[in-house]
């Protein structure tokens, strides 16, 4: 588990609707941002781990990897045709 060190700074929705962008910023920068309704936190805003933003999600793991066998395509066997049908062989 990995905790930050950073400060937290706390403000209410009104302030935080009015300065999303500042606060964004200050997000980016490693700040925490806790969104408070009357005096209640609701809501944390805090930087994306790094490890998610280095690199895209690559399309395909499988590619290569998975075979399908030519007796996939045949047709079932009768009896299994039949328990499929709630009928028995």
């Amino acid at each position: 588990m990995t905790y930050s060190l950073t400060m937290s700074k706390f403000v209410n929705l009104h302030e935080a609707k009015a300065h999303l962008s500042e606060l964004l910023d200050r997000v980016e920068a490693g700040e925490t941002v806790v969104i408070c309704r009357r005096n209640k936190p609701v809501a944390e805003l805090k930087p994306v781990p790094p490890s998610r933003l280095a690199e895209p999600r690559p399309i395909g793991l499988a590619k290569g990897t998975i075979s399908i066998p030519p007796s996939f395509f045949e047709p079932l066997p009768e009896e299994i045709l039949a328990s499929f049908e709630g009928q028995e062989a």
